[in-house]
């Protein structure tokens, strides 16, 4: 019988993790220690599909699930659950998410019954997920975990600590919107931003580099309502930034050492002009 990929690569990772036969770098890794190489795995997935290469969207998404196995094989080494349960844990949570989907089997509802409104659908799923966070702070409560998690049912929860900074940001603020504390438009929370941009400059002119540091982040947290206003990805916006910056900036050294120069020993205002001309040429 024909053993299906999925059997294959967990029974690959069964045998790098054998005591005996194994990898000894594999064998010495552990939930926490991997974690770098699962998040790094994510953002070369959002690269591959910025790229638009299928070919590397394949490699990256395999990466991506050997992290999932590696995580459940460390976990069922230790008695705590299986592969198989993290696979029925998220098909149980897919059918208790899609309640104008499936019944409680997971069956189609009857096609005339299915609501059409991505809103709609979306403000549902919202409302479940809140129930669960609730269901889970219940439970911890009366397990004892009540400090584990006390966050658990308030309206910020839920939003991982692990996330990028910018991302969280954009979370946060949805999870407030969505009860009412925001701001009515884009302009408003452009005033938001100017004046932070202000309290960033008087703090810099007062020389106190504590008071620089909040309102930085506080600048950086308007930003990321001002994106959420406008539309836009925060995260994404900011990657696509970074690599605009990449290309003038290799484009400006290549032009540069074209003319001869390289640049530790350019000064600024001919690294300034290379930079325009890159500009301009980009724009042209």
């Amino acid at each position: 019988m024909h053993e299906a990929p999925i059997d294959r690569l967990r029974a690959l990772m069964a045998r790098l993790r054998d005591p005996e036969r194994g990898c000894a770098w594999d064998l010495a890794q552990t939930h926490a220690s991997i974690v770098p190489y699962t998040i790094e795995e994510a953002y070369e997935v959002a690269d591959a599909v910025e790229r638009g290469d299928a070919s590397d969207l394949r490699d990256e998404l395999g990466d991506l699930l050997l992290q999932v196995v590696f995580q459940a094989r460390i976990a069922e080494e230790a008695g705590a659950f299986r592969f198989d349960d993290v696979a029925e844990a998220i098909c149980a949570k897919l059918i208790r998410r899609h309640p104008h989907v499936f019944d409680a089997t997971g069956a189609f509802l009857p096609p005339e019954t299915r609501p059409t409104d991505p809103a709609a659908i979306k403000a549902a799923w919202e409302i479940i997920k809140a129930q669960e966070r609730a269901e889970k702070a219940k439970a911890g409560k009366e397990a004892g975990k009540e400090t584990a998690r006390a966050e658990a049912a308030g309206p910020l929860a839920g939003v991982s600590r692990a996330l990028p900074a910018l991302a969280r940001a954009d979370r946060i603020s949805k999870r407030a919107a969505a009860v009412g504390f925001d701001w009515p438009d884009a302009a408003q929370v452009l005033a938001k931003v100017r004046e932070e941009v202000d309290e960033v400059e008087e703090s810099l002119g007062a020389g106190d580099p504590e008071a620089v540091f909040e309102e930085i982040g506080d600048l950086l947290f308007s930003v990321a309502n001002l994106a959420r206003h406008a539309g836009v990805d925060p995260e994404e916006a900011l990657r696509r930034g970074i690599l605009k910056f990449e290309r003038r900036f290799t484009a400006m050294a290549d032009r540069l050492a074209a003319g001869g120069h390289a640049l530790p020993e350019t000064a600024l205002p001919a690294m300034e002009a290379a930079w325009q001309a890159v500009k301009r040429d980009e724009k042209g």
